[in-house]
């Protein structure tokens, strides 16, 4: 016989937890409603009977907004790993008999599908022949919600660029190079001495601390970097696969000399939670496709 477990929270606690968890990734109760299908005031009630059950406050929500406590923070993170454990129960037990199940969590980087040797429509293809029952689900995100999202288990893969050697598990994809582009519009040599485009990018702060490149406007994404670059007024680092693209819409052209930054793009994996036989099904299936 198995030993009973007793746990400290009943099915009603269960739901109440998705739903504050829902709440928290949605942003606030306004958001939530359409997301969980619920009315604000029932969305409170479960929040409120998290909030009893733990004794903490673990939102604030009012005029000011929407906004987890410390307390708060601390079981979203919780809560989240919690739930998505009890959701591979049923895949994993489905796997024990040769069945693949469940949700797959892919997590990408901005603009990742804009590259020729990415080939993640097929890998997807293929996983719908080898595992039909296998719904996948795919999220862009910025390198660090990516990392975040590995760490919190709330992606079983993120494919993103590999800069350092760090905590995670990498499996190479295919190569990414950046170089610096200009405008067109202006001379040649003249575009040497521009400011470049600062994002938070480890070759952004390579380019500005060794190449002597001075600072420029800051910008949130690719796309705004082009936006600045076609301006005339400066020059920016990006993908040569994006910045090609880009040189269709824009008056743009790679930098004479610009300097080169290359790196492996990954499909990446969190060795702290054990794959599912979904995730490593998904892993061969890239490997195959990118072996090349």
């Amino acid at each position: 016989m198995y030993p009973v477990i007793k746990l400290d929270f009943d099915e009603k606690d269960l739901r109440s937890l998705r739903v504050f968890c829902g709440v928290s990734q949605a942003g606030g109760f306004a958001a939530a409603e359409k997301q969980l299908l619920m009315s604000k005031a029932s969305i409170s009630r479960h929040v409120r009977e998290v909030e009893k059950r733990l004794g903490v406050r673990l939102c604030e929500r009012g005029p000011a907004g929407f906004s987890l406590t410390s307390e708060g923070e601390v079981a979203l993170k919780l809560a989240s790993s919690a739930l998505r454990s009890l959701e591979r129960i049923r895949p994993e037990i489905d796997a024990v008999h040769g069945v693949l199940s469940g949700n797959l969590s892919i997590g990408i980087g901005e603009h990742a599908t804009s590259h020729p040797d990415f080939k993640l429509p097929q890998a997807l293809a293929l996983l719908k022949q080898r595992a039909p029952h296998v719904t996948p689900e795919i999220a862009v995100m910025t390198f660090t919600e990516l990392d975040q999202a590995l760490l919190e288990n709330r992606v079983d893969i993120a494919i993103r660029g590999k800069y350092v050697d760090d905590q995670f598990n990498y499996l190479p994809l295919y190569k990414e190079t950046h170089r610096v582009y200009v405008s067109t519009l202006i001379e040649k040599r003249a575009s040497k001495n521009m400011p470049l485009v600062y994002r938070l990018h480890p070759y952004v702060r390579q380019a500005i601390e060794q190449k002597g490149y001075e600072r420029g406007p800051a910008a949130g994404g690719l796309e705004a970097i082009g936006v600045f670059i076609a301006t005339g007024l400066y020059q920016g680092l990006l993908p040569t696969h994006f910045g090609d693209q880009l040189a269709k819409r824009y008056p743009l052209r790679m930098q004479l000399d610009s300097p080169s930054f290359s790196h492996p793009i990954c499909a990446v994996t969190d060795p702290m939670h054990p794959l599912t036989h979904r995730a490593e099904l998904f892993l061969k299936i890239l490997k195959e496709l990118h072996r090349g």
